[in-house]
């Protein structure tokens, strides 16, 4: 099951995982959309396609989909934990229920996903959950104060929850992207800031998701994927070159 399926890495890791046989349970808010998509990955690769809409900023979301996934008979073997935005600025933006949706969207419907699929993958011996977090989760930066400590938290709970299933047939994977060459900058009205950056940062959507695929099935708690941004975590992490990536402005 992949969540944010109907654009970006959630794509990419539909059509990835329907090359590798699996049937696929597509969730996107976009109904038209998906149903279009899922079509033409069950005739381009011949696997069953499921379509699930729902809006997971929405409470009471994630329960809806358990339901409908008992109703139609479906286990997942395989969770993709995609859907997520730029979100708003924690301090500027005042409307605090969109503040509040943000949080559902990125990290409760996140644990409560793996609260409700990774119990049965135990039971049955084997499970992979690929939960999609990001570089600016490593370090703290200049940003809205809200999508790189969401993604942070997407971090700390997978290598927790890889620990906790430890032994069970269950890898939990955070999948670390840096820039990363989807319409998620467009939509997230980014899209002057994107064409004003050097391409070298930037890597294409199918070799992240590969990075994320081979990762999860290495047992890998994080990836961080794209060289550059490997080559840079060390230093993002280590408590003597931390302070260098750090730039401090006021709020406006």
């Amino acid at each position: 099951m992949i969540t944010g399926a109907s654009a970006g890495l959630g794509l990419e890791f539909a059509r990835q995982l329907a090359a590798k046989g699996y049937h696929l349970v597509l969730v996107a808010r976009r109904e038209d959309r998906l149903e279009t998509i899922g079509t033409a990955l069950a005739a381009e690769f011949g696997v069953g396609v499921e379509c699930l809409v729902a809006d997971l900023s929405e409470a009471g979301s994630v329960e809806k989909i358990v339901r409908e996934l008992a109703q139609r008979g479906l286990s997942i073997d395989f969770l993709v934990n995609n859907a997520g935005i730029a979100g708003p600025n924690l301090i500027t933006d005042r409307d605090w229920p969109a503040q509040r949706d943000f949080f559902q969207l990125m990290m409760t419907s996140v644990a409560e996903l793996c609260h409700h699929l990774i119990p049965p993958m135990i039971e049955r011996g084997f499970g992979r959950v690929v939960n999609v977090a990001s570089v600016a989760g490593r370090i703290a930066l200049n940003g809205s104060g809200n999508y790189g400590p969401a993604k942070a938290y997407v971090i700390a709970l997978s290598e927790e929850l890889n620990l906790l299933v430890a032994d069970t047939g269950v890898n939990v994977c955070a999948l670390c992207p840096g820039y990363t060459h989807t319409d998620f900058h467009e939509t997230a009205g980014l899209g002057e800031m994107k064409a004003e950056m050097p391409k070298w940062l930037w890597y294409d959507a199918d070799g992240v998701v590969r990075d994320g695929l081979r990762a999860v099935e290495a047992g890998k708690p994080v990836m961080v994927s794209g060289r550059l941004y490997r080559w840079l975590d060390p230093f993002l992490q280590s408590v003597w070159t931390r302070w260098m990536f750090r730039f401090r402005t006021r709020p406006d």
